[in-house]
Order: C-alpha cells, then structure tokens, then sequence
C-alpha cells in the first residue's frame, strides 16, 4: 500500500533523518544534527523551518525541555508504512528475478541432460537443486483485501513462497507490523527443520486472537521442504538402452524406459543420494548395489553438485555394467565444473 503523506521530498528526507538519529540516539534531534546527516546542503535555518511545517503536519513533536525534535506517532506510522513499502517493492522484483532464473535454469539442466546422453550414449537424468537444510530469512505478511492476507515466505537462497491466508475479520496495520515482528524476530536465520512444537507454541500464544494466523503461516514453511513434490528431473537418451544387447532383450529395459518416464524412481534415487553421508563427489552402483530395482542390470553412477548456501542436485548415467566408467567419471567432473561455474556467474 502506497504511503500517503503529502510531503516533498526534502520534508519527506528530513523526517526520515530525524526518525533515524533518533531511533539510534534516542535523544531529541536538532537542525545542526540534521544538516550533517542530509546531503540537502541546506541552512540550519531552512531546515528548522522545514521542520515547523512537519510539527505543524503533525509527524514530529518538540520536547518541552529540548530545542530538538521527536517523532510522533504520526511520524513513526509514515515509517513503518514506507518501509513496508519499500521491502514490497524488493520482494516483488526478487520474485521476477528468481522466475528468469528457473526458466534459465531449466533449459540448462535440460540441455545439460542431453549433452550427457550424446557424449556418453547412455540414458541420463539431471535434477533441479533443492535445499538442504534451508534457513528462514524473511517472512512478510501483507494485507490482500478484508479477509485475505499474503504471507511471502523467503528462504535462504532465495526461495521464495506465498501462502494466502483467510481471516475471519481485517486485521488493522498495527496488528499486521505486530505479527510481522513476531515472526521475523522468532524465525529468521532458524532452519526449517530447526521449528519444533515447543517454538510453535510460544509464537502461537504471543500471538494472542491471532494465533490462527501463526499456524498457517507456519504451515506453509513447513510446505517448503516438501522434497519430492517439488523435485524436477530432466531425462534424456532413454532409447540409448537399447543399443546394448544385454539390456533390450530383456523385460528390465521397458522398466527402465517407464521409470524414466514417470520419475518417482528417478526421485528416489536423487532423494537418497543426496540424504547419504558419503554424497560429495561420485558414487558407483553396480548392479543390485543400485537403490533402484528395475536397475539392478544395470550400473548406476551419480554426482551430486553443489551450489552454495545448502543448494544441491543430482547428475546421474545409467548404462550397462560394461559401461565405459572412465569416460564417464571424466564426462561428470568436467559437467560439476561447468555447473558450478555458470551458476556462480549468475548469482
């Protein structure tokens, strides 16, 4: 919601220097303070004129003992809702940001498969990077209309979720920079894993009236770490199977082919890839080592690369256990290194 103050901008840069001495001071701010903080390059004198008419307006006060001045409440209202403001403002270009960046990310994971598959000629998976053990950064709730409010959920790495919320009556500004307090003094930096009852409970009856709102807000973090809804996987070279004859004349190449097509296989084996200890760098699966079964003719080798800040996917090459392991532990370093470095350029 846009502020409306009716104020200049050198009124509007004055009041935001007398709020924010004061905030760091706490004691009453003077046109000679003010004069240092500001790049105005105004007189003491214009500035205290100023500084009449917002007293006059009703955002600041004079403390009857002090030549300085003191935000009122009007003042501090102007604040809060102008900072509010702003972090909409960052939000909403966060979001467009990180949208450009999955479509990115997509046709380069996708083309990243394919080139596995025609360098190799072996099927290939590649999986969008999840989180790990992700950490809350921001949460913001805003007002939609009467009975609905927005909580955006921003995760490290810049994850960023939305959650409408139904209330059963509007919530004033007040209550709203109370909840939004409440939550980011409680949660910011904790890992959503880190959330637990007791934390809940407390937040919950902090909240007062309003612990409903709580709860569903909190129900959406924990909609966050959801992995294998949200786990995107590209494949490519499934036909590549067939091209060895201890594979296609069996029935376990149509079980590969359908695993490849319906993905749940493939996400399990992402899934605990990345959950074992022993994730860094390239792990082999021969045979019946594989954590897939209809793989289990097969050799299954997988990377797991990293991104930064808990980011991590899974690279992975099914072929024949006659596969050629040299090339493709050569092939999947130089696929880590290229991933790594085209990510970093992008953030």
């Amino acid at each position: 919601m846009k502020a409306d103050h009716g104020l200049d901008d050198r009124k509007l840069k004055i009041l935001q220097t007398i709020i924010k001495t004061y905030l760091e001071t706490g004691e009453p701010v003077g046109s000679r303070t003010i004069s240092k903080y500001t790049d105005l390059n105004l007189s003491s004198a214009t500035i205290r004129n100023e500084m009449a008419d917002l007293e006059d307006l009703g955002y600041i006060i004079q403390p009857h003992t002090s030549a300085g001045r003191i935000p009122s409440d009007k003042g501090y209202r102007l604040y809060v809702d102008m900072l509010m403001e702003d972090k909409e403002h960052e939000i909403t270009e966060m979001q467009e940001k990180m949208l450009q960046k999955a479509d990115k990310m997509e046709q380069l994971l996708q083309q990243a498969a394919r080139v596995l598959a025609n360098s190799t000629n072996y099927a290939t998976m590649v999986s969008a990077p999840t989180y790990n053990r992700n950490k809350l950064k921001f949460i913001q709730l805003s007002q939609v209309d009467a009975n609905q409010i927005i909580a955006v959920i921003v995760m490290e790495g810049n994850i960023i979720k939305n959650k409408i919320v139904t209330v059963a009556e509007p919530l004033d500004n007040e209550t709203m920079l109370k909840l939004n307090m409440l939550l980011n003094t409680n949660l910011n930096g904790i890992a959503v894993e880190d959330i637990n009852l007791g934390m809940i409970a407390r937040l919950k009856e902090q909240a007062g009236i309003h612990s409903g709102v709580i709860s569903d807000v909190l129900d959406a973090v924990a909609n966050t770490i959801q992995l294998d809804n949200d786990l995107e996987i590209y494949t490519s070279g499934a036909t590549n199977i067939f091209k060895y004859p201890e594979l296609s004349d069996k029935q376990s190449a149509q079980e590969i082919i359908s695993a490849f097509e319906e993905k749940q296989q493939l996400a399990e084996l992402v899934t605990q890839t990345l959950a074992s200890d022993e994730n860094k760098g390239i792990q082999v699966y021969i045979g019946s080592e594989t954590p897939v079964q209809t793989m289990k003719d097969c050799s299954v080798v997988t990377a797991t690369y990293e991104l930064g800040q808990g980011m991590q996917g899974t690279v992975g090459i099914i072929g024949p256990k006659r596969m050629d392991y040299e090339n493709v532990m050569k092939t999947l370093k130089t696929l880590m290194v290229e991933l790594d470095a085209i990510f970093h350029k992008k953030s």
